[in-house]
């Protein structure tokens, strides 16, 4: 099943007559369009693990694809700050898709990290005017592809085990070492080529459609001129090529929030719907969604979904700042690398780490928190519920209250 089927054909072409987003605000709310229509069949979609083609042309319909591209060209010229916040927009609805999308900013990004003033212009004309999207052959765990030289031209040969984007992409990275050196080189190329063959063997539940199997690369050729950096064919180093790390650490971060919302979103829909109420508990309630234990659990989950939040914002905010700063000032020094890959790296890490705290966070809407004893704000559903026992209901009554008052 895709998107063509009928739950939601149309849908993609809403966008026809619909005046184009001028706001960071507004493209946001165009990716929560494009994460409703993805949800409707998100579990169908990854099981055939079919070519997503209809789902990047819903991006492309929707304009996300140029979000980052300069106005000039027909972009919406946004910052990398709203980027991210797309990202996980659209992956509440489909991670896959949230994944193909984040990718593709952190490769159409990867262009200004590395390249010259040139490059930089060319590549970013190039893929905004046609509604290019990026995949790129590059997985560091991999080895290297081998690069030699023949003449004017760069010829790449290798194999990555993963890469993201694939079939579907219109532009690939390549990343390999000169021959006989160990000198590493940047290059973009059209994917569609004889010599860039895709495994077509990616089959990874929940994330089937990122296109992210196998792809070998035989004899690409690239002419010097192309190789991303290099003038005269000599790599000219800044400390803003080194940014890669801390900008594709919140590429993932961001798609890993946006699955869990989405996760939470589901399961609360479910337990509004379907739950029934423990009814040996002492306590009985007419609704499940009354029942302590939900609303302590969906409140705890909520509660840490909100500090994760808060955390992405601002960490978001203040590589955006750098990415967007002229990467030959001396604004962008190690130090401030440093620090700013520091902090996406505790963005990342939290999104992986079930249950972390970030006390610094711990008052983040506390004004909420009082809301959560209502069914509607309800966000997942526990794996085993457990009979509600009396002590405990008044104890949980207790802390409902308490934070209600707070919140109040």
């Amino acid at each position: 099943m895709t998107i063509t089927d009928a739950v939601t054909t149309g849908l993609s072409d809403r966008w026809l007559s619909a005046p184009r987003p001028q706001t960071s605000r507004e493209w946001i709310e165009r990716a929560e369009e494009v994460a409703d229509i993805l949800a409707v069949d998100a579990v169908e979609r990854d099981r055939a693990n079919a070519t997503p083609r209809a789902e990047v042309q819903l991006l492309k319909n929707s304009g996300l694809v140029t979000l980052l591209g300069p106005r000039a060209h027909g972009g919406a010229g946004e910052s990398c700050e709203t980027a991210y916040r797309v990202i996980r927009a659209v992956a509440r609805g489909d991670g896959s898709i949230g994944q193909v999308l984040g990718y593709h900013y952190l490769w159409a990004w990867a262009a200004r990290l590395v390249g010259t003033d040139e490059q930089i212009a060319a590549i970013e004309e190039l893929y905004t005017a046609n509604d290019f999207v990026f995949g790129g052959a590059v997985n560091p765990p991999d080895s290297d592809l081998v690069i030699r030289e023949d003449g004017d031209d760069l010829v790449f040969s290798g194999r990555k085990s993963f890469s993201t984007g694939g079939r579907i992409s219109d532009l690939t990275v390549l990343e390999g070492v000169l021959e006989g050196t160990e000198t590493h080189i940047f290059a973009i190329v059209p994917a569609a080529q004889e010599g860039i063959v895709f495994g077509n063997d990616w089959d990874n539940l929940g994330q089937r459609l990122t296109e992210s199997g196998s792809v070998e690369i035989r004899d690409v050729r690239v002419p010097w001129e192309a190789a991303a950096g290099f003038v005269d064919r000599v790599f000219q180093p800044l400390t803003y090529n080194t940014l890669n790390v801390p900008t594709i650490q919140l590429v993932f971060a961001n798609f890993y929030f946006g699955i869990a919302q989405g996760a939470l979103e589901t399961a609360s829909a479910y337990t509004r719907s379907t739950t029934r109420a423990w009814p040996y508990g002492g306590d009985d309630k007419q609704h499940a969604t009354d029942e302590w234990y939900l609303l302590e659990g969906y409140g705890e989950l909520a509660s840490k979904l909100w500090a994760d939040e808060a955390l992405l914002d601002a960490v978001g905010s203040e590589i955006s700042a750098v990415l967007h700063a002229p990467p030959r000032r001396p604004h962008c020094t190690p130090t401030r690398r440093d620090r700013r890959a520091h902090r996406s790296g505790e963005a990342a890490h939290r999104r992986r780490r079930p249950g972390g705290r970030h006390e610094d966070l711990r008052a983040h809407r506390r004004q909420s928190v009082g809301q959560l004893c209502r069914p509607r704000h309800l966000l997942a559903q526990p794996a085993h519920a457990q009979p509600a026992r009396p002590d405990r209901v008044q104890e949980a009554g207790g802390r409902r209250l308490r934070a209600a008052q707070r919140g109040a």
